[in-house]
Parts: C-alpha cells; sequence; structure tokens
C-alpha cells in the first residue's frame, strides 16, 4: 500500500511542517494550531478505531483494534494535552476546538470507509496516520538538529508507540491474509483498497498544510 502511494508517501512523510519541526523552523503559532486540530483529530480517530471492533472477525482483532482506542485517548493525546496547557491552552479548549475543513474531510472520509466499508477498508483508510507517524517520528528522532520540538519527536519515535504500530502492521498483515488469501494482492479488490490508503495519505498531506497557515 505504501508503494502504491507513489510521491504522495513521500509528500506527507517529508512534509515541510515535518521538516520544520526536525530543523525547529517551524513556527510555534503554527504547531499549536495544529496540535489543536489534531486532538479534535484524534477523538474522532479513537471513534473509527472503535469501529474495528464492530467490524473484526476474531478475538484477537477485537484486542488490538481495542488496544488501539485505548492507547490513542490515554496516551497519545496526553501530549497535545501537556503541550497546549504549557501555552495556556485548557483541555477545555482543545475539546471544542472548531474543526477546519481539511480535518473534517480527513477524518470523515476515516468514519464513513468504517461505517460503509468492511474491516479491510476500514484499515486501509487509517494505516497512513498511524505508520506515517511511526516512520516520521523515527527518522526525526535520528536527524532532528533541534530540541523545539523534542517532546512531540519522542512521542512518536518512542517504543510504547513504535511497538503499537507494529501491532497495527500484524493486524493488518492477518486481516488480508484471512480474508483474501496469501496472494491478496493478485486480486481485483487490493487496488481498490491501495486507492483508500492513496486518499487518507493525500488528506494527511492536507493537514500538515493546514497546520501552516493558523
Amino acid at each position: 500500500m505504501r508503494a502504491a502511494a507513489g510521491d504522495v508517501w513521500r509528500d506527507y512523510t517529508r512534509h515541510v511542517f515535518v521538516e520544520g519541526m526536525k530543523d525547529g523552523t517551524l513556527p510555534r503559532e503554527s504547531f499549536l494550531h495544529y496540535l489543536r486540530q489534531d486532538y479534535v483529530f484524534l477523538i474522532h480517530f479513537s471513534r473509527a478505531w472503535a469501529l474495528g471492533v464492530v467490524k473484526a472477525e476474531t478475538h484477537e482483532e477485537m484486542l488490538a483494534a481495542s488496544a488501539t482506542v485505548n492507547g490513542l485517548i490515554s496516551e497519545e493525546m496526553k501530549l497535545h494535552i501537556g503541550v497546549c496547557a504549557e501555552a495556556g491552552i485548557s483541555q477545555e479548549e482543545l475539546f471544542s476546538t472548531p474543526e477546519r475543513p481539511e480535518n473534517l474531510a480527513y477524518t470523515r472520509f476515516v468514519l464513513e470507509a468504517g461505517y460503509s466499508g468492511d474491516f479491510l477498508t476500514l484499515l486501509a483508510a487509517l494505516a497512513p496516520c498511524a505508520m506515517g507517524y511511526a516512520e516520521i517520528g523515527a527518522r526525526l528522532s535520528q536527524e532532528a538538529n533541534s530540541e523545539t520540538y523534542c517532546d512531540w519527536i519522542n512521542t512518536y519515535a518512542g517504543e510504547d508507540y513504535q511497538a503499537s504500530i507494529r501491532s497495527v502492521g500484524v493486524l493488518l498483515e492477518g486481516a488480508l491474509v484471512r480474508r483474501l488469501g496469501e496472494n491478496y494482492d493478485q486480486l481485483p479488490c487490493w487496488k481498490g483498497l491501495c486507492q483508500t490508503f492513496s486518499t487518507a495519505t493525500q488528506l494527511e498531506v492536507g493537514f500538515w498544510q493546514m497546520g501552516m497557515t493558523p
């Protein structure tokens, strides 16, 4: 799926917003604006992962989906709450942040994949965010030459997050094999799943771009 996304994957994982976190040149106002929008995004993203429990066919799939929901709510959102609190933005203000159109487009695309699609369609829509952030965090932890955004980088480069995303990879691979067989990438439906993945990746690009314009 990542390979099928082509150049858009690089546009996402090496966006100017990401590179600004790497070298510390990203304006703090842009970062806080992004964090507020991302907090709202994670609320909807958690709900979408919860739909994974509904769509799951095995106990293991249910456990994986529910563990991801818990990680999002209990761990990942702490970053947003903590950084924004230091900037004088309360959790109540975070929760009531008005959604930008780019945020609406992305979250509703993912939720619609869960409501109208099957488990594989939902995972294809969810995967770019989860896996892309793991890739970005791991790279920036090696390349960053500024401490300005170390909290964000360390969160996504940290072993807890990296381990959770490896579990997502196992979940996706297992779900594909279970439903489609070992040669799932040779089936007609594979193209549609890759398109869902690519669309979600393109929406990630738009999300970063939104962060550049508070």
